[in-house]
């Protein structure tokens, strides 16, 4: 094991703002994933942190992606009901 490896990123902010605005479950596995990191680097697993850093990004991105998606869809469907509520696309005879 190397002495002299910084501390790998643990994707703590990144997770809590997926958890808050995109998608709660990826969220919360991206913040326990985050909280190993760094319990891992104390511990002097440099392993296990690298490791639970890769499963935090994998964990958040995936959330952010999700929670971005959603959001895509919620707004298409309200766009498509909103046409349709005002009558656009229907024909004028």
């Amino acid at each position: 094991m190397e002495e002299n490896q910084n501390k790998p990123k643990n994707y703590l902010v990144e997770s809590i703002l997926v958890t808050i605005f995109c998608c709660l479950i990826f969220g919360i596995i991206g913040i326990v994933n985050a909280a190993k990191v760094n319990s891992e680097y104390e511990a002097g697993n440099i392993e296990g942190a690298i490791a639970a850093s890769k499963q935090a990004k994998t964990w958040t991105l995936w959330g952010f992606i999700i929670g971005i998606l959603g959001y895509l869809i919620v707004a298409f469907i309200y766009f498509v009901l909103g046409l349709a509520i005002l009558g656009f696309g229907a024909s004028a005879t």
